[in-house]
């Protein structure tokens, strides 16, 4: 009796080991064994290279912008003025309003240049009349600014695309970005209005879209991702290059046993576990990080440099740093070589 209890505790302990061993449920193990396996069926030693490393989103110091300020004794008189613009700039004045936060702050720049348009025409003195004009095309001027620190200005994106939290999840249920991914479509929408002089555009949203932003980690964790793959696909299609480039792994173009173990292994390792992880990160790449480039790119004309360069690294799809353009060399270097060498053994994929 003893002895069966016993058994029937150990099952299910011996089952979470085993479940904790396998390799393939998180990414960095998953590319290493796969690495591992190509360089075992070849009958060669793996090389695992060193992965290249990612940079943080620069300080939000290096990133907010310096908003101008209109004349204070101006702004002094219009909290005077009989119209809706008095309780705006009254806002700014407050205690409060000296130390807004960035969506705050644009969120006033609006109501100003909204309620300055709708206080003009009431002012019948021509010089404050003027003056007020030049205060509407001097705000409207630096709205862009008042944008980019609303959105790349803000202490949540860094939490996004923070590198700390690891690499994008394998096998993930459900689709674990897609409200991240409406939210940068709905923030890009809103954006391009704002740019494009429609200021009616609605910001209650935004508030709720940057609160999920500190909650989550899966842009940082795509960026993670994209380098270990970039570097394991390297050391596999290396690995494959040099069984190409030497003794052939067929004769006449026959299969053999090694040939075998080597599809077999090429249709359960990298088409049943490697595959389906690159085409959910390049799936996940699409819906959030392609979103967040065009959010940056939309704004250039106000982009910091030191911004520029991690855009240029970790956003841009197609700048000649983008770490995403080097996984898709990467990628398409890999599919030929494997491609290359089963083909020497009439079992290329496709044929």
């Amino acid at each position: 009796m003893f002895g069966a209890g016993l058994f029937r505790i150990a099952i299910p302990v011996l089952a979470s080991l085993l479940a904790g061993c396998n390799p393939f449920s998180d990414a960095r193990p998953m590319m290493d064994e796969y690495v591992e396996r190509v360089a075992r069926v070849l009958e060669t030693d793996p090389a695992l290279s060193g992965i290249d490393a990612a940079s943080q989103l620069p300080r939000r110091r290096d990133r907010v912008l310096t908003m101008p300020d209109l004349d204070m004794g101006m702004l002094d008189f219009l909290s005077l003025y009989g119209c809706q613009l008095q309780y705006v700039v009254g806002e700014k004045n407050s205690v409060m309003g000296r130390v807004m936060q960035p969506l705050n702050r644009l969120r006033y720049e609006i109501r100003f240049i909204e309620a300055a348009r709708e206080c003009l025409p009431e002012i019948e003195d021509e010089t404050l009349s003027e003056e007020l004009g030049e205060a509407i095309e001097s705000k409207r001027e630096s709205l862009p600014i008042a944008i980019w620190n609303a959105t790349w200005g803000v202490e949540e994106v860094e939490k996004l695309f923070t590198l700390a939290k690891g690499d994008y999840p394998v096998s993930s249920e459900g689709n674990p970005i897609s409200d991240l991914a409406r939210d940068v479509g709905r923030l890009n929408a809103t954006v391009s209005r704002l740019l494009s002089n429609d200021l009616s555009v609605s910001l209650d949203f935004a508030g709720a879209v940057q609160q999920r932003w500190q909650a989550e980690h899966r842009a940082g964790q795509l960026i993670n991702s994209a380098l270990l793959l970039t570097a394991r696909l390297k050391d596999g299609t290396a690995l494959l290059r040099q069984r190409i480039e030497g003794r052939p792994l067929c004769l006449d173009g026959k299969p053999n046993n090694q040939s075998d173990i080597l599809q077999n292994m090429f249709f359960s390792v990298y088409i049943g576990k490697v595959q389906p992880y690159m085409s959910e990160l390049a799936r996940a790449r699409t819906e959030l990080i392609v979103p967040f480039e065009q959010l940056a790119k939309m704004q250039a004309d106000v982009m910091p440099e030191s911004f520029r360069t991690w855009y240029q690294r970790h956003l841009s799809q197609g700048s000649q740093p983008s770490l995403w353009r080097q996984l898709d060399v990467a990628m398409m270097n890999h599919t030929r070589a494997w491609q290359d060498l089963l083909e020497q053994c009439g079992l290329r994929p496709g044929a």
